[in-house]
C-alpha cells in the first residue's frame, strides 16, 4: 500500500471517529447540563449561545488518540523508534494541556460563570507542562538551539536563551489558540489551515511523523466543524483549544524551526497581540480602548461583520501566512 493510500485511510479514520464521538457527546453533555457560560461584557448577540454544550474537544481528542495508538503500534513493529518517540512527545504534550483545559472547563461549570482557573494558576500549569515537553524532547529526540533565518547565511546559536524563547512561545501560542476560540468555527478553521500547511510541508521535510500528525489533525478539524461551524451545536471549550494550541506550536519542533510558528500561526499571534495591546492602551490612557473589543475577532464582530465572514477571512489570511511560511522554510533549508 503506497503512502497516499495510508494517509487517506488515516484521514478518514480521524474524520469518522471525530464525527461519531462528537455526535455521541452532544446529548451526554446536554444531559449533564455542561453548557457554555457567556461573558457579561461580550457581544449582546452571544447571549443566545448560553447553555450550548461545551468540552466538545473531547470528541476530536479521543479520535486523535485512537489514531495515534494505531500509528504507534505500526511504528514499533517497523522499529521506527525515533518517529514513535517524537509523536509520543507531541501527543503527550497536547494531552496534558487538554487536561488543564478539562480542569478549567469543569471549574467554569461548577462556578456557573465564564471564569475557571485563575490566569496565574493556568500559566503555572502550562509552564510546568512546557518545561517537561522541552526536557523530554531534548533528551529523546533532540533540539537544535541554532536559529536559522531566511537570507542569513549562518545559523545563530542561542544556547540556553533558545530554551527561554521556546518556553514563552509554547505557553504563548497555546493561549493564543485558546483566545481565538471565541466565535463558531474560528479556532477549528484556523487549526485546519495549519494542518493542511504541515501536510504539504511533510513532503518537503520528508518526516513521516509530521505527515501523520497533520493528516489526523485535518480529519479531526473537518469532522468537528460539522458541529462547530455557525450556528455551533457544541463548543470545544478550553479542553479542545488548549489541546489544539499545544499541537499547533509543537509542530515547529519537528521541523527544527520554532520561529516558524510566528508565520503559520499568524492569525493566532494577532489574536493574542490584540489582547495585550488592548490592556496596555487601556492602562496607559486611563480607560481608552484600541479595539472595540479584544480579542481581534470580537472587534470585527462589533464592526458589523458576521461570524461566518470573520472565520472565512481569518482562515484565508492564515492560509496566505502559511504559504509565506512554506517559502521561508524552503529558503532556510536550501541555502
Amino acid at each position: 500500500m503506497n503512502e497516499i493510500c495510508i494517509y487517506a485511510l488515516i484521514f478518514l479514520l480521524s474524520l469518522v471517529l471525530t464525527i461519531v464521538f462528537t455526535k455521541k457527546l452532544i446529548p451526554i453533555i446536554k444531559a449533564k447540563k455542561f453548557g457554555q457560560r457567556i461573558l457579561e461584557d461580550g457581544p449582546n448577540w452571544h447571549k443566545s449561545k448560553e447553555g450550548t454544550p461545551t468540552m466538545g474537544g473531547l470528541g476530536f481528542i479521543f479520535a486523535i488518540l485512537i489514531c495515534f495508538f494505531i500509528y504507534l503500534i505500526t511504528l514499533l513493529i517497523n522499529e521506527k523508534f525515533r518517529d514513535a518517540i517524537c509523536v509520543a512527545n507531541i501527543i503527550t504534550y497536547a494531552l496534558l494541556n487538554g487536561m488543564i483545559g478539562v480542569i478549567d472547563d469543569m471549574a467554569k461549570i461548577r462556578n456557573k460563570r465564564n471564569e475557571g482557573l485563575t490566569p496565574r494558576a493556568k500559566f503555572i500549569l502550562q509552564g510546568v507542562v512546557a518545561i517537561l515537553f522541552l526536557v523530554s524532547f531534548k533528551f529523546t529526540v533532540g533540539i537544535e538551539t541554532s536559529v536559522k533565518l531566511p537570507f542569513v547565511s549562518n545559523a545563530i546559536d542561542l544556547g540556553f536563551i533558545f530554551y527561554l524563547l521556546a518556553f514563552f512561545i509554547l505557553c504563548g501560542f497555546v493561549n493564543a489558540v485558546n483566545l481565538s476560540d471565541g466565535i463558531d468555527g474560528l479556532a477549528s478553521s484556523l487549526t485546519l489551515t495549519v494542518g493542511i500547511f504541515f501536510f504539504i510541508m511533510s513532503s518537503l521535510n520528508k518526516t513521516p511523523s509530521l505527515a501523520f500528525l497533520s493528516v489526523v489533525l485535518v480529519g479531526a478539524m473537518i469532522g468537528f466543524l460539522i458541529f462547530n461551524s455557525h450556528p455551533a451545536k457544541i463548543f470545544m471549550g478550553d479542553t479542545g483549544s488548549l489541546f489544539l494550541g499545544a499541537l499547533v506550536v509543537s509542530f515547529s519542533f519537528i521541523v527544527n524551526n520554532v520561529l516558524l510558528v510566528l508565520l503559520y500561526g499568524f492569525v493566532f499571534l494577532c489574536e493574542a497581540l490584540s489582547v495585550i495591546l488592548q490592556v496596555l492602551v487601556f492602562k496607559i490612557t486611563g480607560g481608552k480602548r484600541l479595539f472595540k473589543m479584544a480579542p481581534l475577532h470580537h472587534h470585527f464582530e462589533k464592526s458589523g461583520w458576521s461570524e461566518k465572514r470573520i472565520v472565512f477571512v481569518f482562515a484565508i489570511i492564515n492560509l496566505i501566512a502559511c504559504a509565506i511560511a512554506y517559502f521561508v522554510y524552503y529558503e532556510v533549508i536550501n541555502k
